[in-house]
């Protein structure tokens, strides 16, 4: 779901941007109370989740991939303002780093994964769990919002994908960036998700919600707590991540260059253009330059640290 440049067309991109910065501004300015309530801990310790459980990438028939997203699971835990902070952030730094989502592409990837998803795994959730709820209401309401929520935000980018070949083709009717309309796009992005990574998405965030809402953890909660558990967690899917180089496929709608290219028998001039211009400074989280297992740890170490670092920062140059 991390879209690629070259895949949008310079237009939608600003688009997207342009819908993505006023949600960026209310959400920092919806989140400045929670800073005060040193909610922050919790924020980063979700930004660095998001960050780590996006490098296990699962294999679907078919020779592609996919991997948990996360965003419900910040919706719910986080609510909906520090989830698109939280979100967008990790999103910023992976293509940043390792060129894993385009620059030009950020906001709508930051559309898709950091406000549809969790806006949407937080309302659905708090609609089902009304009154008081018991444990396994929680549960089951976390499922059912974090299922529906991927699909959503597979939904988007499949038709952010499929309306390319429309808005923008040569005189002889080849597509300059996303080469495969709504009718393959869409179906290609949500049936997946619907078949096999939407069942993953909402068992992994009904399982992580059930345990932190256990604990009472929220941003908002002024009493200390300690969060040294889901910090081990975290530490131990990093020391994991390596798992996730089984599954070898591109995911659909993020292929290379000469791999579209085998595809299609001609490379689109956007993807042509813009695809690759920012490779990252670990192209690949390592894997590019020959990596191996360790330099794929070391990514999601160096990556989850950064990630944790950055929602501080950004705190502190917002607040001021």
């Amino acid at each position: 779901m991390h879209i690629p440049d070259g895949y949008l067309s310079p237009g939608t991109c600003a688009v997207f941007y342009g819908v993505m910065a006023p949600a960026w501004y209310l959400a920092s300015k919806k989140m400045e109370k929670a800073f005060a309530l040193k909610g922050l801990p919790l924020m980063a310790l979700g930004a660095a989740f998001t960050f780590v459980i996006q490098m296990f990438n699962f294999p679907i028939p078919g020779g592609s991939s996919g991997h948990i997203a996360g965003g419900a699971i910040l919706g719910i835990v986080l609510g909906p303002w520090a989830a698109i902070i939280a979100m967008s952030l990790t999103l910023g730094l992976q293509a940043l780093l390792f060129g894993d989502g385009g620059l030009l592409a950020f906001g709508a990837n930051c559309f898709n994964m950091a406000l549809v998803m969790p806006v949407a795994g937080y309302f659905i959730f708090r609609v089902l769990t009304a009154g008081e709820p018991g444990a396994y209401r929680r549960f089951f309401a976390a499922a059912f919002a974090a299922y529906i929520a991927v699909n959503l935000a597979a939904l988007a980018a499949g038709v952010e994908l499929g309306v390319q070949p429309l808005i923008a083709q040569t005189m002889d009717g080849r597509a300059l960036y996303a080469p495969y309309p709504l009718h393959i796009a869409v179906p290609a992005m949500v049936l997946p998700h619907i078949a096999f990574f939407g069942v993953l998405e909402a068992l992994a965030t009904a399982l992580v919600v059930s345990y932190v809402l256990k604990m009472g953890l929220s941003v908002e909660a002024v009493r200390k707590a300690s969060y040294r558990p889901l910090w081990v967690f975290i530490a131990a899917l990093i020391v994991l991540v390596p798992l996730g180089l089984l599954a070898t496929g591109s995911p659909w709608g993020e292929w290379g260059k000469e791999e579209l290219g085998s595809l299609l028998g001609y490379v689109p001039s956007g993807i042509e253009r813009f695809e690759g211009a920012w490779k990252g400074v670990l192209p690949d989280y390592g894997q590019s330059e020959g990596g191996n297992a360790l330099s794929y740890v070391i990514s999601a170490l160096i990556g989850s640290a950064l990630v944790v670092a950055a929602v501080y920062v950004w705190s502190r140059l917002w607040k001021r």
